[in-house]
């Protein structure tokens, strides 16, 4: 069987998404149109789709070819409406969904509120908010009706299972893994993430591959602690080493280092403008003495015009490739760079 899919991916990691899902097999991508969105037909089990992970959230589209939604409400549309939700509650344990919520211009309509009651009563599901398990949009179609989607998951795949432990700020799952993928992950790896947080880079990395080491440092004790946890659930804990370290005197031989990863302070949560205008040069400096000659660095910084004088003051960087992201409003650039040889 056939079916049509819509991938929400963060806007400016549309291409690395598009290679990580043509892997899929039985996936077949459409040609790119609007940001953040990647439009497939599957065929085949939709749960191959899980394993995304440079994806928001993946959704099953059927089209109906009605003028106005209250034919969803007609016995014909209902019936194929509650198919579709079963065949996604089928991708998982019974009990998976206990909410559901409906995102849709006027969903504060009466008809609206009746098609979503009259779900909620014959699926057996609690009508929720926001973050409700089973999530549908329904959306007018330019072409031919209206198009309703459900997410495939009680759970955006962005949100990832071994986080047990958030900070504010912290950076998300795909935008981690994309930087991950763009260090060129290789298992003789030395990785070293400076200002670690919560343990993203470092999980995100190591659940694409093994690295010869892998090692994370924060002035943070919070921030270590939680780090701790998340590595713990991910299952990582032998693999990883966290550090009490200054990245600006880190206590690293020269050239000990393949990789380098971090999410810089944006001077939003931590640190400020001002503070950065000394930090990243020092930061910088320190990277590239640690780093063997031909080693990468992939950061991420809302502090782009910063990012780019430092670089242009350090040649020992070669920049290779700047990304630009869409973290919920906030479009910091992923800066993908090379340490030249001396």
């Amino acid at each position: 069987m056939s079916y049509r899919i819509e991938i929400v991916v963060p806007s400016g990691l549309e291409t690395l998404a598009r290679a990580e899902a043509q892997r899929i097999a039985g996936l077949r991508l459409d040609p790119p149109t609007a940001s953040g969105v990647i439009q497939a037909t599957m065929r085949g089990s939709l749960s191959a789709l899980f394993d995304l992970r440079c994806v928001t959230s993946v959704f099953v589209v059927r089209t109906f070819a009605i003028p106005r939604p209250r034919a969803l409400l007609g016995d014909e549309h209902l019936r194929a409406v509650l198919a579709m939700i079963t065949m996604v509650q089928r991708l998982h344990p019974a009990g998976t969904f206990q909410t559901l919520f409906l995102s849709a211009a006027g969903a504060d309509s009466s008809v609206l509120q009746r098609f979503k009651h009259t779900l909620s009563e014959r699926l057996g599901l609690a009508v929720g908010a926001e973050d409700g398990d089973l999530l549908l949009r329904l959306r007018p179609n330019d072409r031919s009706g209206w198009d309703l989607l459900v997410r495939l998951t009680p759970r955006p795949l962005a949100t990832r299972p071994w986080r047990v432990c958030n900070r504010e700020g912290a950076l998300n799952g795909p935008v981690a893994h994309a930087m991950a993928l763009l260090s060129r992950p290789h298992p003789t790896d030395r990785v070293l993430n400076i200002g670690c947080g919560s343990g993203t880079l470092l999980i995100e990395r190591l659940l694409i591959g093994p690295a010869a080491q892998a090692l994370g440092c924060d002035t943070d004790p919070a921030a270590l602690a939680c780090a701790y946890r998340n590595v713990a659930a991910a299952g990582l804990g032998r693999n990883v080493s966290l550090y009490d370290w200054d990245a600006q005197a880190l206590p690293l031989p020269t050239a000990s280092m393949d990789v380098i990863l971090a999410d810089l302070p944006f001077g939003h949560l931590v640190g400020s403008h001002e503070t950065n205008l000394t930090l990243y040069p020092a930061l910088l400096r320190e990277a590239a003495r640690v780093t063997r000659a031909s080693g990468r660095a992939v950061l991420i910084s809302h502090e782009v015009r910063l990012m780019e004088r430092t670089l242009a003051e350090l040649p020992v960087w070669y920049c290779e490739q700047q990304l630009r992201v869409d973290l919920g409003g906030l479009y910091p650039r992923i800066f993908v760079l090379r340490r030249r040889d001396d």
